[in-house]
This record gives structure tokens, C-alpha cells and sequence, in this order.
């Protein structure tokens, strides 16, 4: 018997954001660690950390009741990947601003994801996945909308401390 391609599709996409939310963990996790000077990222970053602990454990359920599991070798090379560009940004003068841009392009990203996934789980009538999805959906859109507010407070901190001889990167 073939497989359904929506349900093939739609479990490829819900590894992927799993392994997405791996790789979100790895990049705030690495930034936080530096923002001394940027207590509020610091503070809005650390309570996403926390809603991506809860996202990841509503992909596994959804997996786990589409008897599925996350992939382990996506986790394990997205979360590295975002290490590493966390790590990238580090060396530059201009950290924090190149953060607050990449987070935006991320969390925008894991937004046309979720949005795409409602779609598969709506036309594979997957009913229960759907309000776990929406659930994160808000939230990411919440965390988009708040880096994107963000850039100017953010921009005239980093010019504050440049002017001042401070350090201004992180």
C-alpha cells in the first residue's frame, strides 16, 4: 500500500521544524551568553528559550500520534549549524546588530514553516496537530514582532556604547 504523500510531507515538515527549533536553541543559547550590555534581548531571548523547550515538545507529540519520531541526525547537524553561526557573528564589531537582523530572518522563517504545516495538517486532516501548531505559530509570531520593534532601541544602544569607548558588540 502507498503511502499518503500528504502524510509523508507533512512528517518531513514537522523533522524539519523540530530540528529547526534545535537549531533556534543552539543560536539563543550562544547570544545570551553574550549580551551584557542588552539586558532586554538577554531577558526576551531567555523566555523564547522556554517557549521553544514547549514547541519542540508539541512536535514530538504530534510525531509521536503520526507513530513518528524527530530525526536525530537533522537535530544534531541544525543545532551545530546554529552554533556555528552564532559563533560567526561573534568575531564581528557589530554582533549584536548582525544577531538582531538574523534572529528576525529566523523567526520569519519558522513562521512561513509553521503557516505551511497548518496547511498539510489541514488538507491531511490531522486535526489534532492543528491547535498545537497555531499555538507556536502565535508564539513565533510574537518573537518576530518584538525583534522587529527591537532594531531601533537596539541600533541606538549599540551607537550609545560605540560613542561612549564602551563595548557595544554583545
Amino acid at each position: 500500500m502507498a503511502e499518503n504523500p500528504t502524510r509523508s510531507i507533512f512528517i518531513t515538515g514537522l523533522k524539519n521544524a523540530h530540528a529547526l527549533e534545535k537549531e533556534a536553541l543552539g543560536i539563543m543559547n550562544r547570544q545570551i551568553d553574550r549580551l551584557e550590555q542588552y539586558p532586554e534581548m538577554a531577558d526576551r531571548l531567555r523566555q523564547h528559550v522556554g517557549e521553544t523547550e514547549e514547541q519542540i515538545k508539541r512536535l514530538d507529540s504530534v510525531l509521536m500520534e503520526m507513530g513518528e519520531s524527530a530525526s536525530a541526525f537533522k537535530d544534531a547537524v541544525l543545532s551545530m549549524g546554529g552554533n556555528m553561526a552564532a559563533l560567526g557573528h561573534a568575531a564581528a564589531g557589530d554582533e549584536i546588530l548582525k544577531n538582531t537582523y538574523a534572529n528576525q530572518a529566523f523567526e520569519n522563517f519558522e513562521i512561513a514553516s509553521y503557516r505551511s504545516l497548518i496547511v498539510m495538517a489541514e488538507a491531511g486532516s490531522f486535526t489534532s496537530a492543528r491547535p498545537l501548531l497555531e499555538m507556536t505559530l502565535r508564539e513565533e509570531e510574537a518573537m518576530a514582532a518584538w525583534v522587529a520593534e527591537s532594531i531601533p532601541t537596539v541600533t541606538r544602544r549599540f551607537l550609545q556604547l560605540k560613542e561612549a569607548g564602551e563595548q557595544a558588540s554583545h
